[in-house]
């Protein structure tokens, strides 16, 4: 069985949310319900990992039993600072996962096709994506689209409408991404090493490095996402999903 090593990067001076990891949700901080939701991940060879550079979340880690990493404050993605702390952690795996945190009901059904995806492809990375049939999502330049082959590798994200439809609807075409992502053990090493690219750099997505790069990463399909708190205001969308889905008060 492959052995699962989840890091679950958490800073405290988010520029748009200070402090958002410990932010309380009914009794409960968002770091913990991310820890929580990643422990029913149905996986026995697995071991979890809170990455910080901030010593209130080590409390808050300490606080809810949670194993924890410090790393740099200097990090300019998550990924960088997942990195940093499957190093660090000296824990042996073969599978490496980044998983948000700040998605506090992530579906651990996601994270395990995730983790399933990367185990039964060729690809060195893998990701998710879900239907979306709104075109005013489509064209928001704050959800991110991919197209990908047949083999569900991508084979490009952008916050541009991809695919374009030139001559009306393409209804059944269009996936947003979403943003957890798996690694085999033997690329993470190469990765370290990229340099950013243009690409990356005018669109402001890191996978698009790897891309670039010409590593694989397979995207199958999951439906519907998880609630991402990216500002204060999303606190309300985070009220009215809880009334919505009351198991997880």
């Amino acid at each position: 069985m492959q052995s699962i090593l989840i890091v679950i990067p958490s800073r405290f001076a988010s520029t748009r949310f200070p402090g958002k990891p410990l932010v309380q949700i009914h009794g409960k901080s968002m770091l913990a319900r991310v820890w929580n939701q990643a422990n029913l991940v149905n996986y026995a060879n697995k071991n979890i990992v809170i990455a910080t550079d901030d010593d209130r979340i080590v409390e808050e880690a300490k606080s809810i039993g949670a194993n924890y990493i410090l790393t740099s404050s200097l990090h300019e993605s998550g990924t960088d600072r997942v990195f940093e702390a499957a190093h660090k952690s000296g824990i042996s795996y073969d599978i490496l996962v980044n998983l948000q945190g700040d998605e506090p009901f992530v579906d651990p059904l996601h994270i395990q096709t995730l983790i399933d995806s990367l185990v039964a492809s060729n690809a060195s990375i893998a990701t998710l994506k879900t239907p979306i049939y709104s075109k005013e999502l489509v064209d928001n330049p704050n959800i991110v689209k991919v197209v990908c082959n047949t083999f569900n590798h991508a084979m490009y994200f952008s916050r541009s409408n991809i695919p374009f439809a030139r001559e009306g609807s393409a209804v059944d075409m269009h996936f947003k991404h979403i943003g957890l992502y798996a690694f085999k053990k033997e690329v993470v090493p190469k990765l370290q090493r990229l340099a950013v690219c243009t690409l990356e750099e005018t669109e402001k997505l890191e996978q698009l490095r790897w891309l670039y790069a010409g590593f694989d990463i397979v995207a199958n399909t999951v439906v519907g996402q998880s609630l991402a708190v990216d500002s204060p205001a999303d606190l309300l969308g985070v009220e009215k999903y809880l009334k919505d889905n009351p198991h997880f008060i």
